[in-house]
C-alpha cells in the first residue's frame, strides 16, 4: 500500500465526526492513559502492604462489585441528569476516591474506598456511549465506537507500561497520577462538551417514558445482554484463567506479560484497518464469527506448550474482540429507545461488570477441580453457545433494527446548551 493510499486511508477514517465526538475521544483517551491503580493495585497490597492474596482478591471483588451497582446507576442519571453531568460528577468522584485510596491504610478503609473507585469509575460509561450515539450520526457510529475502543486499549497500553515504571518509584505518586489525569477528564467535559441528551416534549415523555422495568421487559435487548455477558465471560478469561494456567504449566510472569501484550498490540495496530473492513458488512455475521472466534482462540489454548503459541492464540481472540466490540455496542444503540439510551447502555455496561465478577470464580473453580484444559474447552463451548444465540436472535430481527439497516428518522434533536 503506497503512502498516498495509507494517508487517504487515514483520513476517511476520522473525516466526517463532529468536533464533540472528538473531545470525548480525548477524555477516554486521558483517563485510560491515567489508568495505573488497577494495573498495580494487587502488586500494591501484597508487596508494598503485605497483605495475603486472598484479601488482594476480595479487594479486587469489591471494585467489581461497586462497577455492577454503578452501571445501572450512571445509565439512569444519564437519562435523568443528562450526558454532560453525570460524567462531571463520576469523573470527579473517581478523581477524588482514588487519591483517597493512596492514602488509606486499614484494610477495612482500603476495602470500603476500593468500592467506592469501582463504582465512581464506573457510572460514566453508560453516559459516554449515550452521547457519542447522541452526537455521532447513525451510519457513522460503528467507526466511531471502533476509534473510541482503539483510544481505550491505546492509553491502557501506555498506562500498563508506565504502572511498572511509577510503581518502583511509588505507589502514592500512581494514585495522584491517576487522580490528576482524571481530574483533567472532568475539566475537558465541562469546558468543551455541551449536553447532547435529546429534548423531549411533555407530551412525548408521557408516552415513550423509560424505566429500568422497561429495559427487563425488552426480551429482543436481554437476550443481547445475556449473549453479551456469555462473550465477555470469555473475554475475561484473557486476565484472569490465562496467568493461573500459565502459572501452573510453570511459565514466569514475564511469559505471560509478552503473551498477553500481543493483545493490546494487535488491537492498537488492527482496530482501525478491521473497522474500516467490517463497517457495511452484515454485523449478523460478524457477530456470530467474533463469537466463534473468541471461544475457539480461547480453546487453542488448551494445546499451546510455549510462548510463542500461546501469543499465538493470543491472535485469534484478539482479532474477535476487535470485530465484536464496535458491532455488539452498535447493535445496543440501534436497539435503544432515544430517551432510555443510559438505561440500556448502563444494563449493557452491567454485563460486562457481571462477567468481571464471575470470571474469576469460573477459571478457579474449573483450574483447581478439572485442570486449565477444562477451562479451554468450556470457553469454547459458550462461544458456540454465543455464536448460536446471536445466529437465531439476529435473524428474528428486522433490518431495521440490525445497525447499518435503513433507520427511522427520529424528531428528537440533542440539546446545544452547556449549562
Amino acid at each position: 500500500m503506497s503512502l498516498a493510499s495509507l494517508r487517504r486511508a487515514a483520513t476517511e477514517t476520522v473525516s466526517g465526526l463532529p468536533r464533540e465526538f472528538w473531545w470525548l475521544w480525548t477524555s477516554t483517551l486521558v483517563n485510560r492513559l491515567g489508568g495505573f491503580v488497577a494495573t498495580f493495585m494487587a502488586l500494591y497490597l501484597t508487596l508494598d502492604r503485605g497483605y495475603s492474596a486472598s484479601y488482594a482478591g476480595l479487594v479486587a471483588a469489591l471494585h467489581g462489585l461497586g462497577g455492577v451497582l454503578s452501571s445501572l446507576g450512571g445509565g439512569v442519571m444519564a437519562d435523568r441528569l443528562g450526558r454532560r453531568p453525570t460524567l462531571l460528577v463520576a469523573q470527579a468522584s473517581t478523581a477524588v476516591s482514588v487519591a483517597l485510596l493512596g492514602f488509606m491504610h486499614h484494610p477495612v478503609a482500603i476495602a470500603a474506598v476500593a468500592f467506592l473507585v469501582g463504582a465512581a469509575s464506573n457510572a460514566s460509561r453508560p453516559a459516554v456511549q449515550a452521547m457519542m450515539a447522541d452526537i455521532v450520526r447513525p451510519e457513522d457510529r460503528v467507526r466511531a465506537f471502533s476509534l473510541n475502543y482503539w483510544a481505550i486499549n491505546l492509553g491502557f497500553a501506555v498506562s500498563s507500561m508506565a504502572a511498572g515504571f511509577i510503581a518502583e518509584v511509588s505507589y502514592l505518586a500512581g494514585f495522584l497520577l491517576e487522580a490528576g489525569m482524571t481530574m483533567a477528564c472532568a475539566i475537558v467535559v465541562f469546558v468543551k462538551l455541551p449536553e447532547s441528551r435529546p429534548v423531549q416534549t411533555v407530551a412525548a415523555a408521557k408516552e415513550e417514558a423509560v424505566g429500568l422495568g422497561t429495559v427487563l421487559r425488552d426480551g429482543r435487548f436481554m437476550s443481547v445482554v445475556g449473549l453479551s455477558f456469555l462473550v465477555a465471560l470469555v473475554f475475561q478469561q484473557g486476565s484472569v484463567g490465562l496467568p493461573i494456567a500459565m502459572g501452573e504449566a510453570g511459565f514466569a510472569p514475564a511469559d505471560y506479560g509478552m503473551a498477553i501484550a500481543v493483545n493490546g498490540v494487535l488491537i492498537v495496530a488492527l482496530q482501525i484497518p478491521v473497522t474500516r473492513f467490517i463497517e457495511h458488512r452484515d454485523p449478523r455475521r460478524l457477530l456470530v464469527i467474533s463469537s466463534l472466534l473468541a471461544g475457539y482462540g480461547f480453546g487453542l489454548t488448551a494445546f499451546a506448550g510455549s510462548v510463542g503459541v500461546f501469543a499465538l492464540t493470543v491472535c485469534v481472540w484478539t482479532l474477535a474482540e476487535i470485530v465484536n466490540a464496535p458491532t455488539q455496542t452498535g447493535l445496543v444503540v440501534h436497539l435503544s429507545p432515544v430517551h432510555g439510551r443510559g438505561r440500556y447502555q448502563g444494563m449493557y455496561t452491567m454485563s460486562w461488570s457481571v462477567a468481571g465478577l464471575v470470571a474469576p470464580l469460573m477459571s478457579g473453580f474449573v483450574i483447581d477441580r478439572f485442570g486449565a484444559e477444562w477451562l479451554w474447552g468450556l470457553c469454547a463451548a459458550v462461544g458456540t453457545l454465543a455464536a448460536l444465540g446471536y445466529g437465531a436472535l439476529m435473524r428474528r430481527l428486522p433490518a431495521e433494527d440490525t445497525p447499518g439497516g435503513p433507520t427511522a428518522p427520529t424528531t428528537a434533536k440533542p440539546e446545544v446548551s452547556a449549562a
